[in-house]
C-alpha cells in the first residue's frame, strides 16, 4: 500500500492547486441567484446556478459596497472573483469581489456617472427639498393611463379622501419617447398651481426603469415648483429621479398614502381637537370665573362704604379706648395730686414746725435785743431831736436837746455837762 495521507492534507494540496491556478484567482461567472441569505454579519451567502450545475458562494462585507443593487432570487447575474477551496469542508466556492446584472452593466455604469454628476452640481441637497403639504386638494400625477400603478392611486384616493382631485397626466412610462413625455408632463402638471406631483410608474427591470434615470427627467423634477414626490417601481428599486426629488417612496400606492389625507382620520383629529378646544376653554373660563369671584371679593374688601364702615367702628373703638384712658389717667391724676397735695401738705406743716421754731428762736433774739424790753427792765433808751439814737457821747454836746425814752413814757432833757467814760466808751450824760 502506498503513503497515506490526513484528510487535512489532501484538502490542503487541493487548495494550494486552486490558488496556483491563474484562471481561478481572477474567473467571472454567469448564472442565476439562488438561495440569497444576507449575514448579520454582513456578509451574502447565496448559489449561482445554471441549467444543469449550481456553485456556492459568498461576498464578504468588504466587498458588498461596490453592490449596487439589492441581491435577489432569480437573478441572472455576472460574478468576478475567485474559486478557492473552504479546507475545512473539504468543497470549492465562488469568492465575490464584484457583481453584476448581466446585459446591464452599462446601465449602471451610466447611473452612477449621472448621480455623481448631478450630486456634485448639488440637485440632491436637503436644502432644495420642498416639504409636502400635509393636506393636499389637488393632486396631479404623471404616468401611465393603464397598469396598476393609476389604478392603486386612484383606489386609494378614493378610500382615504374622495373630495381630493386628481390630475392625471398620461405619459409614456418606456421605451426611447418616455423621458420626453414624463418631462412635458411634470412641466403641464406645474403650471396648473396643483398643490403636489406624483412622477412614478409599477415595477420593472432597470430597462423598463431606465427614463427615470435620464438627466432632462431629474432636471425637470429639480426645476418644477409644485412638490414632488418619485414612486418608481418597487422597495427596492432606486431611480434618479427619487434622488432628485422633494420625497421617495417605495412605490405608487405609498405615496397615494403619503399626497392624500385620510378624511375620516381628519374627522376624528378634528373632532379630538375640537374637545380639546372645549375642555380647555371649559378650564380656562373656570379660572376666568375663579379670577373673578377673586377679583369680585378684592373689590367688596376695598368698598368705601365697608371702609367708612370700619373707619367708623374703629374711630368708636379709639374713642372708647381714649375715653378709658382718659378717665384711667383723671384717676391717677387725681390721685397723684391728692398724694402731691398730702405730700406737701405734710412738707409745709413740717416747714411751718421749723419756721415756727426758728421764729420763736429769732422772737427771743429780737426781744432780747429790743430796747423796750430793756427798758422794761430799768433801762432807757435816748435819741436827739431827729429821733436817731445817741449810743455815743461823742454824738451830743452840751445844750443839745435829747428825749429818753423808759419804761412807762419819755423825759425831754437838755445836756448840761458830757463826760467821757476813761475807758473811751460809753459816756454818761448829765440831765436835767
Amino acid at each position: 500500500m502506498g503513503s497515506v495521507y490526513s484528510v487535512s492534507q489532501v484538502n490542503a494540496y487541493i487548495k494550494n492547486m486552486f490558488a496556483q491556478d491563474f484562471a481561478l484567482n481572477k474567473i467571472s461567472v454567469k448564472g442565476e441567484v439562488s438561495n440569497c441569505k444576507y449575514h448579520s454579519s454582513g456578509h451574502i451567502y447565496f448559489t449561482l446556478k445554471d441549467g444543469s450545475s449550481s456553485m456556492a458562494s459568498v461576498m464578504f462585507a468588504g466587498y458588498r459596497k461596490g453592490l449596487s443593487f439589492q441581491l435577489e432570487e432569480g437573478q441572472q447575474i455576472v460574478v468576478r472573483g475567485s474559486v478557492e477551496v473552504y479546507e475545512r469542508d473539504g468543497r470549492y466556492q465562488l469568492y465575490a469581489q464584484e457583481i453584476k446584472k448581466e446585459g446591464i452593466g452599462d446601465l449602471f455604469e451610466r447611473f452612477q456617472k449621472l448621480r455623481n454628476e448631478l450630486e456634485e452640481m448639488g440637485m440632491f441637497s436637503p436644502e432644495y427639498k420642498k416639504n409636502i403639504p400635509r393636506y393636499s386638494k389637488r393632486v396631479g400625477i404623471v404616468t401611465a393611463p393603464t397598469g396598476a400603478a393609476i389604478r392603486d392611486i386612484i383606489n386609494i384616493s378614493t378610500r382615504r379622501n374622495s373630495y381630493v382631485q386628481l390630475f392625471l397626466y398620461p405619459a409614456l412610462v418606456q421605451g426611447a419617447s418616455a423621458k420626453e413625455s414624463i418631462v412635458t408632463g411634470i412641466k403641464t402638471l406645474d403650471r396648473l398651481g396643483l398643490d403636489v406631483l406624483i412622477v412614478g410608474r409599477g415595477g420593472g427591470s432597470i430597462e423598463d426603469l431606465w427614463a427615470f434615470n435620464e438627466e432632462v427627467v431629474a432636471r425637470a423634477i429639480f426645476n418644477c415648483v409644485t412638490p414632488v414626490i418619485s414612486a418608481v417601481g418597487h422597495e427596492t428599486d432606486v431611480t434618479i429621479s427619487d434622488y432628485v426629488a422633494d420625497m421617495r417612496v417605495p412605490t405608487p400606492s405609498a405615496a397615494a398614502e403619503l399626497a392624500v389625507f385620510d378624511y375620516q382620520q381628519f374627522e376624528d383629529l378634528v373632532n379630538q381637537y375640537k374637545i380639546t378646544l372645549k375642555n380647555h376653554m371649559e378650564r380656562r373660563i373656570e379660572r376666568y370665573r375663579f379670577r373673578t369671584n377673586q377679583y369680585e371679593l378684592r373689590i367688596k374688601y376695598h368698598d368705601p362704604s365697608r371702609r367708612l364702615r370700619e373707619e367708623r367702628q374703629r374711630l368708636i373703638d379709639l374713642e372708647d379706648r381714649l375715653k378709658k384712658r382718659m378717665l384711667l389717667k383723671t384717676e391717677a391724676d387725681r390721685k397723684r395730686v391728692e398724694d402731691r397735695t398730702v405730700r406737701m401738705r405734710q412738707l409745709i406743716e413740717k416747714q411751718a414746725v421749723r419756721d415756727r421754731h426758728r421764729l420763736d428762736l429769732l422772737i427771743s433774739r429780737l426781744e432780747a435785743q429790743s430796747p423796750l424790753k430793756k427798758i422794761g427792765s430799768g433801762y432807757g433808751f435816748v435819741t436827739d431831736q431827729k429821733n436817731q439814737r445817741i449810743d455815743s457821747v461823742k454824738q451830743v454836746i452840751k445844750g443839745d436837746k435829747i428825749r429818753l425814752q423808759i419804761r412807762d413814757g419819755s423825759l425831754d432833757a437838755v445836756v448840761s455837762h458830757v463826760t467821757p467814760s476813761k475807758k473811751g466808751g460809753e459816756s454818761n450824760a448829765a440831765q436835767e
